[in-house]
């Protein structure tokens, strides 16, 4: 059908839809049935970019590809065209992409075995730099000497870190409450030593098909490997490698077992991969995981104490408007309260602050009042976790592991 003014509503129709494929399609159809076929290809390679499975936009490339040439005005005699490829025949990809290269969208299609180009072969992980520094994280002394003592002071000095054959390869558990710093310091431990930050999470990994995790969690690692030195966080390791006897599902012990190899560096070698791991629930972590050689130093995070929680404020304060603010007074009403605790605190009170300045119609600075409002409005968050793990602490640190946790129960008076 060669309908010139009907092919032209269509276009229109598609230009104020253009998500909509059956509406394309249709264009298409009538496009190669007018002898238009580079235009039905343009049209069906769009369909493709956004859903490369639709088979009717695949019949339509394919008859369109093959259909012969629209009628042109007569001209100087010309060698005839190759025919149509024979069901079953070889295409002649080079001759399709020198015809249709202007008509057809890139992207669509994927070469499987094309080299990588250099710098792409992560994008599928955010491998990232940090400008955070240790001096910017509030408090936390104890887990700034472990991190100095094991990795960032071996980093710094290679010559004694070769005379005392000091390997740059290990892994830090970081455990305690929710909000209290652990992503943070991650990011300020790469940004310390200069160092690239892969960032991971359960669902970087998980994926429904056999095997998949695993590659998945190779692939990972290999990137920190070649973009070493790196950091990799695994935030909420008790999801990525929880305790294997309680598992009932066998492609879950599967990836636990391939994150030990990992850790192990058994496919590849680990210098200057440092991996860090946090989790609310270090009692659910598998006991392989915390051996020698993998996550052999464990750290317990707090909530901040009062010079910590004064230097956090401090800086969530730095760039707000106020006036008249007693910060001793707010350190002192904040214990047990954590990093993100004290972020909601500021917001709370910002949140105040502006509803009286667009209620009165003048814009006013954040006062000691708003704080106090605030106060009464957000509560800690850190205090569920320390009633459960009083438990943990009871009856399951016959090893020790918890001696630090048990210490601050006992300072709190809550064991």
């Amino acid at each position: 059908m060669n309908d010139p003014a009907l092919i032209d509503s269509l276009r229109a129709a598609v230009a104020a839809r253009p998500d909509d494929h059956r509406l394309r399609l249709h264009l298409a159809e009538l496009l190669l049935g007018a002898g238009r076929g580079a235009e039905a290809v343009g049209e069906a390679a769009t369909v493709l970019a956004g859903d490369p499975q639709n088979a009717a936009a695949r019949a339509v490339m394919a008859a369109a590809i093959g259909a012969p040439a629209a009628p042109a005005a007569p001209a100087d005699p010309a060698p005839a065209a190759d025919p149509a490829p024979r069901p079953g025949a070889s295409p002649d990809w080079a001759a399709w992409e020198r015809d249709l290269g202007e008509v057809v969208p890139a992207g669509y299609a994927v070469d499987d075995d094309a080299e990588p180009v250099a710098g792409e072969q992560d994008r599928m992980f955010d491998v990232e730099q940090s400008g955070v520094r240790l001096s910017d994280v509030g408090g936390l002394v104890d887990v700034k000497k472990r991190l100095e003592l094991s990795f960032l002071g071996p980093l710094r000095n290679p010559e004694l870190r070769s005379l005392y054959r000091k390997s740059l390869r290990g892994g830090l558990l970081l455990y305690g409450p929710p909000g209290c710093g652990k992503t943070f310091l991650a990011r300020a431990v790469a940004g310390e030593m200069g160092a690239r930050l892969i960032n991971l999470s359960i669902v970087d990994v998980l994926n429904m098909w056999i095997g998949s995790s695993e590659r998945n969690l190779h692939e990972i690692f290999q990137a920190a490997r070649r973009n070493a030195p790196c950091v990799v966080f695994l935030d909420e390791i008790d999801a990525l490698g929880h305790k294997r006897s309680q598992m009932a599902s066998s492609a879950m012990r599967t990836l636990v077992n391939q994150l030990l190899a990992e850790l192990d560096g058994m496919d590849g070698d680990n210098e200057g991969v440092f991996v860090l791991a946090a989790t609310n629930a270090p009692w659910d972590v598998d006991p392989a995981l915390r051996r020698p050689g993998r996550f052999d130093r464990t750290v317990l995070v707090l909530p901040p104490d009062a010079p910590a929680r004064t230097a956090i404020l401090q800086r969530l304060l730095r760039d707000r408007p106020i006036e008249g603010i007693d910060l001793k007074r707010i350190v002192a009403a904040t214990e047990d309260y954590s990093g993100a605790d004290l972020s909601h605190l500021c917001d709370t009170a910002a949140e105040y602050a502006m509803h009286d300045s667009i209620t009165s119609g003048e814009v006013r600075q954040m006062r000691q009042g708003d704080f106090d409002h605030a106060l009464r409005e957000v509560r800690p968050s850190t205090g569920a976790w320390l009633s459960s793990s009083r438990n943990v602490v009871a009856y399951g640190n016959e090893d020790g592991t918890y001696d630090d946790l048990a210490a601050y129960l006992k300072k709190r008076r809550m064991l």
